[in-house]
């Protein structure tokens, strides 16, 4: 009976080896397959976020070929892609980050122009709650046009924390949606994180 027993777990081991390694092989070969179509879509998804968020430029001067990053803090860096018309830089699309949505992280892309007034923005990749925290997104509603063409260096600190795009609920400029402060407030912090890289790019 042991020996049978022992058999018996031997098989077991075997074949859930055997399975284990053909669920590998086919997750290896479906990420290899689907790796750069995958890549292919992000990759056109930032060319158009680029050219909705700054104005127009020459595309004799590619901003993704160009891209440089701008450190924050360490561990902390924002992709930066300039964009030229006629010599001249004539914007900035910055590609920021942060962790304070209602959702979690999300990410947006805010264009500058060279006085440091935000041109336009757009959203690249969100988790937050269909119907309220979308609505940060311009097919879902026009909330997010009360950033185009905001100038950001005339802004007054009311409160003095240094912030500078904010909601009005915290002594800021901008209407927060409806029911949905948080994904709000985590909107304004990519921006005002966007706005931090830009200066030191002025610098």
């Amino acid at each position: 009976m042991a020996s049978k027993t022992k058999s018996t777990f031997v098989n077991m081991v075997v074949v859930l080896f055997v399975i284990s390694a053909l669920a590998s092989t086919a997750l290896a070969f479906v990420y290899q397959a689907t790796k750069e179509p995958i890549a292919k879509a992000k990759l056109e998804i930032k060319k158009k976020a680029i050219a909705q968020v700054v104005p127009e430029f020459d595309t004799s001067y590619n901003p993704i070929e160009n891209m440089f990053k701008i450190a924050l803090a360490e561990g902390d860096s924002l992709e930066c892609y300039p964009t030229k018309k006629g010599g001249d830089f004539s914007g900035y699309a910055i590609k920021a980050n942060t962790n304070k949505g209602f959702a979690g992280e999300f990410w947006i892309m805010v264009g500058f122009t060279p006085d440091g007034k935000i041109y336009n923005t757009a959203v690249l990749e969100h988790h937050e709650t269909p119907g309220l925290g979308d609505k940060m997104q311009k097919s879902k509603s026009n909330w997010s046009e009360q950033f185009t063409n905001l100038d950001v260096p005339n802004i007054k600190d009311i409160d003095g924390d240094g912030i500078l795009i904010e909601v009005k609920k915290d002594q800021g400029t901008v209407d927060a949606i409806t029911a949905a402060t948080i994904s709000s407030r985590a909107f304004c912090d990519a921006c005002e994180r966007a706005y931090t890289a830009f200066k030191k790019i002025k610098k």
